[in-house]
């Protein structure tokens, strides 16, 4: 009982340490208020933004840099930020119409300020009217619909390679959201520290992430595996392992945000209601193709099967003659590349940052948990329900609010279907 207490406490400190350490934006030391402005995926430079205190006492007035970031120090307490909706650029406005936040800061953390940029409506559409404001609502939900696609293919590529490691070894892996940050290091580096074109520097970065998790399992999952330890041991390391390659990240990568050499600015194309850059249908084809593959792969394949077979019971697949270790090993690397691919295409539609793929793992835990553990197909489904949600409800909710939303619906589901949507119910006794 002692024993179960001590790791239960372990399990959950080192939980807040894992969540909470991504609040700091950079550095130790940051306080103040920070943002980043997007229009169809891509930066806006040159906006305006004036942060007063709650009084009205001017702070300072920044303009948003190429890469559509902004930051200013500031003293802990409520502040006021205003966009100056006149610097923007012709074609966009601020989702909702306001363009003030009063966010907090407090002491030693940096407070993110989100204002959500949109195209705006078409030239010659009716102004005014109960029929212009229901048109612009659906027009809007059409927009926010095709971004929580975007958003949910994304956070499924990395749910997947969470599931079929969880499902295969039972390890419910804490340090998975370093592997996301891996992938788009790795392509950072090749792209512009090497100056190879982003395309082939993702190939490259992706075969990297897939050797990296080869030699985790090889060097260090594998021998705790033969050791005997336990799957809650093997989860409280594996959060200590996140923080040590998070904050290794950060020596070599640095906290500033930075960007891919190529496809950072494209201009948006119009088709319907929805506007988007290039890349993002590129990439949502490339997303999809890679999980129709993967899923075709574990029902049709020789190792796709045997992957099934040690997920449902690894005894008698050992005793069918199935390498329980081999087959576990392949299935690290390929979730392991998986995971990078994720990174890649994260970071295509945003910043890089040594903390971006943390930032995802509440929401891919969430898509896994919803779709039901273990399962591929089942971390699909959810993830997508988790991007969907998130997406759309901003609607009727703030954009700071959004993940909120999708943790509320993650919940209730739980309550009525602890499996998960896809998942299996267990038997106890």
């Amino acid at each position: 009982m002692r024993r179960a207490v001590i790791a239960f406490t372990a399990f959950l400190g080192g939980l807040i340490f894992l969540l909470a350490a991504p609040a700091q934006a950079g550095p130790a030391g940051c306080q103040g208020l920070k943002g980043t402005l997007k229009l169809q995926g891509q930066p806006v430079n040159g906006v305006k933004i004036a942060v007063t205190t709650e009084g009205g006492q001017p702070v300072k007035e920044v303009t948003t840099n190429a890469q559509g970031t902004w930051d200013v120090p500031t003293d802990k307490g409520k502040f006021k930020v205003t966009l100056d909706v006149g610097s923007l650029p012709k074609n966009a406005e601020v989702r909702g119409g306001n363009n003030v936040r009063t966010p907090t800061v407090f002491e030693g953390n940096c407070s993110t300020v989100l204002f959500a940029l949109q195209a705006k409506g078409v030239a010659g559409q009716p102004a005014g009217g109960e029929e212009s404001e229901q048109s612009g609502f659906w027009d809007q939900a059409a927009q926010l619909t095709f971004e929580g696609f975007n958003l949910g293919l994304i956070i499924a590529l990395a749910a997947l390679g969470l599931s079929l490691i969880y499902g295969t070894t039972g390890l419910t892996n804490f340090a998975h959201g370093e592997l996301v940050t891996i992938g788009a290091i790795f392509a950072y580096m090749f792209n512009v520290g090497f100056g190879i074109h982003l395309i082939p520097a993702a190939v490259l970065a992706v075969l990297l992430a897939g050797l990296f998790g080869y030699g985790q399992d090889r060097l260090f999952w594998g021998q705790l595996r033969r050791r005997g330890t336990g799957n809650i041991a093997m989860m409280i390391i594996s959060i200590g392992f996140a923080l040590v390659l998070r904050y290794v990240m950060l020596i070599f990568f640095g906290g500033q945000n930075e960007a891919y050499a190529q496809y950072t600015a494209q201009p948006g194309m119009q088709i319907g209601p929805i506007s988007a850059a290039p890349k993002n249908f590129v990439a949502m084809g490339i997303e999809l193709v890679v999980l129709i593959v993967v899923g075709i792969a574990l029902l049709r394949t020789r190792t796709g099967k045997a992957a099934r077979a040690v997920a449902d019971n690894p005894a008698l697949a050992a005793s069918s003659g199935i390498n329980v270790d081999r087959v576990i090993r392949i299935i690290w690397t390929l979730g392991a590349a998986i995971a990078g691919l994720a990174g890649v295409m994260l970071g295509l539609s945003q910043n890089l940052k040594f903390t971006m793929g943390q930032d995802i793992l509440l929401l891919i835990f969430a898509g896994v948990t919803l779709g039901g553990l273990g399962t591929a197909f089942g971390a699909l489904v959810g993830s997508l329900v988790v991007g969907l949600f998130i997406q759309v409800s901003t609607l009727w909710v703030p954009p700071e609010l959004k993940s909120v939303g999708a943790l509320a619906v993650l919940i209730i589901v739980l309550l009525v279907r602890p499996q998960g949507i896809l998942g299996r119910r267990e038997r106890i006794g």
